[in-house]
């Protein structure tokens, strides 16, 4: 899952609003770098990505896309899961979208001690909405090549949109089918702590 998906499952507190994106910025052990509800829900971050890396609704979606483009298929899905959750975020979420990313950015502003990287792009995704632009497919296109700048070989999202586009019903479905587990799952992660 992206940015989003996590931020949604991760809690509503800032604390877990913090750890749900420090996920994504904050590898190896954890053991007192953090506070123990932001290192709570840098934990739930990565039972969240080993759960959704080894569904087989997961599984399935990935298997969609060319065998070509398998080795990327687990970032483009993550990716198209956040646009069909910031989509239909009415069917997920009881407070509006904009409300919640707004919330979000004012957590992440208030934070005076983000990992390094997140520091640097906080800003940036506050004032672009990253979060709440995630509903409009074709904001993927300027994500994707920000991505592949990232990559070692940034020829491997070549052509990525077209395929997002040509899969989208199908990929779609499966963000239907597989996100309420992972709501389930996250429900009773979150009832054994």
């Amino acid at each position: 899952m992206n940015y989003l998906a996590h931020l949604h499952l991760g809690g509503n507190a800032p604390a877990q609003l913090l750890g749900s994106l420090y996920g994504d910025f904050v590898k190896g052990r954890l053991e007192g770098r953090f506070s123990p509800q932001i290192e709570a829900a840098i934990r739930l971050h990565r039972r969240i990505d080993v759960f959704t890396d080894r569904h087989p609704l997961t599984e399935q979606a990935r298997a969609r896309f060319p065998v070509e483009r398998r080795r990327t298929s687990g970032i483009l899905l993550d990716l198209f899961f956040d646009h069909c959750l910031a989509r239909h975020w009415h069917d997920y979420a009881d407070e509006p979208l904009a409300q919640f990313t707004a919330r979000v950015y004012a957590v992440l502003d208030a934070e005076t001690q983000l990992p390094e990287r997140l520091a640097y792009i906080a800003p940036r995704m506050a004032a672009q909405d990253w979060l709440g632009s995630y509903r409009e497919f074709s904001v993927l296109q300027p994500v994707l090549q920000g991505m592949s700048r990232r990559l070692s070989r940034p020829h491997l999202l070549d052509g990525a949109m077209a395929e997002l586009e040509r899969l989208y019903e199908p990929l779609s479905e499966d963000f239907r089918a597989f996100y309420p587990e992972l709501q389930r799952f996250v429900g009773d992660a979150e009832s054994l702590l």
